[in-house]
Formats: C-alpha cells, structure tokens, sequence
C-alpha cells in the first residue's frame, strides 16, 4: 500500500438485532423466518485509529491470527482477502481498507457500475399459508404487496412451490399460478420474480411456466435441484414460451465451477451465490468471467438487510449487476441515512467503506 498499512490491533464480534416489518413466513422447504434474528458482526480496530466493520457468517476464524497484522498481509487492493483463512472478515477487510484510503467501497471496487441500483423486494413468501389454524390465503401475499411498494418497492419476488411440502401438489402448484398471475394484475408494470427454491421437478415447473408464460416473469430462481441437463431442458422451454425471462441460480449449495459450464452455455442466465457467505472477494474474481460469457450477476442477500447495502455497493464497483435483492427492515445501532431509496432505485453514498458508521455500543 502507499498511503498508509495500519496494524490490525483487535477484532470483536457483536451481535446487532435485526428487525422486519412483519413476520416472514415460509418457503417452498423451511418454516417460518420469523421477525428478523441477530445479525453477528465484526468490527476491527488498528493502530491508526481506522475502524471496518461488516457482517461475518460461518464459522468465524482465530482472531490472534490476525490482531498484529498489518492491513496490507490481509487484503489486497486490486483482489480482496489474500488468505482464505481470512474470509470470515472479508467484508469488514473491504469497509477498513476502503476507509484507510478515503473511498467508498464501489470505487474501491472499479466504480464500473452506476450508483443507483435496481432493488427487487425479496420478503414476499408463503404467507397466505400461515397461521396453520386459519390460513390467510392469497389475500395476505397481496397485503404484503401492497405494504411493500408502500415502501418503495417497485418489483417482487414471489415464493413459490406449495406443493413441495405444504399443499398437495396439485393444489399447491394451482396456487403458485394464482397469487403469480393476481400480483401481476395488481401491478402491471412491476418486475415480477419467483423463486421456487428448489421446490418443483423439471416437469412440474415447465408446467408452471406454460401457465404464467403471459405474465412476463423478470427471472425464476432455483425452479428445482441443479441439474445440468434439466436446466438445458428448462432453457429450451423457456425460449419457447417465455423468452424474456432469466434462469437464475446458484443459492443453494452453490458448486460455482460446475454452474460455470452451464452458465456459458446459455442455460443459465445470472448467477447469485451469497454477497457474504460468497464474499466480495470471490465475485471479484467471478465478475470478470461472467461478463465474458454475457452472463449477469445478482448476489443473494436475503435474511440481513445489510446484505442489500453490500450488493448494491457491489453493482456499483463492479457492474455487470443489474439488479439487487432488497430485504425490508433495519438493524439496530447502524445508521444506513447515507443510503437513498427512492422508487425502488437505491443509491449508494460517496462516503468512506460501505458509508456505515461503526454501531454505537
């Protein structure tokens, strides 16, 4: 580095609450997502007096390894975290070090994208389900709609696969047609995204695209377990009668270099492995790949809303993104005022790192 190497003198892992604006129900696998959790967080400290902090998700690493390091044998500016030992702090690494050299992280990152940044809302699951006593029906996923674009929303994901686990499948696939297709009534001009997380077979899903094949869905997401020859499948009968729509992959248990050749063979059309558990480093390194192949880039975030600031810095510095994942709500003790939101467009502020003061304690 040549303006300053500080030496990385404590690392401290908080956990901040973290609060949606309703309960989240379920998906097509899993109960309940409940009403937000904790988000775990490390904040690193250095000699200079510069502060990073970020989301850390896994198993975390040996702080001693790092306390006593200058920043430059962690994380290098052109590449990210040098050592995958260090990953569990890779975005903390890129806030302190974006903040040692007085830019924000999307120029830290090349600046290639623009600043304003597509948001979709990702909150809108199962719940016309729930309670289990009195389900609410389609009515509540139209309620959270509507709350959302209230918000400033302009575009949903819709959870999908009913009938994996909850209905039967018949009637659950029959459901999935008729929220998808009343949300689109609802608002004709709105993004409309599903995701069926892995919760359909090739078949069953060919179906459900026949049935909302005039809805103009922007993208399906993990329609069924990764398989490269029924994502073939999937993309022939796309091109036959959706063809605008994405294929979206690369969430679940994500295999990157198996998902590359399927990828470049046009049979997916944006990857979305996990802005943390991923990690800017390795989209750093994915990028550039993927823009050669035409494919695009839209890193998961959901569960943590401070994933959205990430993914949208992300978009900005490395472009090739064209749309985020928004998850409603807020963290306790961050002050994100630095970020706009306004029509469903976030834009991501010129202050040093991810422009997020340290939480107050």
């Amino acid at each position: 580095m040549t303006l300053a190497d500080p030496t990385v003198t404590r690392v401290d892992v908080v956990g901040l609450p973290t609060r949606y604006p309703r309960r989240v129900g379920r998906n097509a696998r899993l109960g309940s997502h409940g009403t937000g959790g904790e988000s775990r967080v490390a904040v690193i400290g250095t000699d200079t007096r510069h502060q990073g902090w970020g989301l850390a998700e896994g198993p975390g690493g040996d702080v001693a390894d790092v306390v006593g390091r200058p920043l430059s044998d962690l994380i290098d500016p052109a590449t990210g975290v040098r050592h995958e030992r260090h990953l569990w702090l890779d975005i903390a690494l890129h806030d302190l070090l974006a903040v040692v050299h007085d830019q924000p992280v999307h120029a830290l990152l090349g600046g290639r994208g623009n600043r304003s940044v597509e948001v979709y809302d990702g909150a809108i699951y199962l719940d016309d389900l729930d309670p289990d006593d009195a389900p609410r029906g389609p009515a509540a996923v139209l309620e959270n709609c509507r709350s959302d674009a209230a918000a400033g929303y302009g575009g949903f994901k819709l959870k999908i696969g009913r009938g994996h686990r909850w209905m039967d499948r018949a009637a659950g696939d029959a459901r999935d047609v008729e929220i998808t297709r009343r949300v689109r009534e609802a608002w004709p001009d709105a993004r409309i995204l599903v995701d069926a997380n892995d919760g359909y077979d090739l078949e069953g899903f060919c179906r459900y695209l026949d049935a909302v094949a005039d809805v103009g869905l922007y993208w399906v997401e993990e329609p069924f377990p990764d398989d490269a020859g029924d994502l073939a499948a999937l993309r022939r009968h796309r091109d036959a009668v959706s063809p605008a729509t994405r294929i979206a992959e690369g969430e679940t248990s994500p295999d990157v270099e198996a998902l590359l050749p399927v990828a470049h063979r046009h049979d997916i059309d944006v990857l979305l492995m996990d802005v943390v558990s991923f990690g800017l480093t390795r989209w750093r390194r994915l990028v550039p790949r993927l823009a050669g192949a035409g494919v695009e880039a839209s890193p998961h975030a959901w569960g943590r809303p401070l994933k959205t600031l990430y993914a949208a810095q992300m978009a900005a510095g490395l472009g090739g993104i064209p749309i985020v994942e928004g998850v409603p709500g807020r963290t306790d003790r961050v002050d994100a005022s630095g970020y706009a939101f306004v029509d469903g467009h976030l834009t991501v502020p010129d202050r040093p790192g991810f422009g997020l003061p340290v939480p107050r304690p």
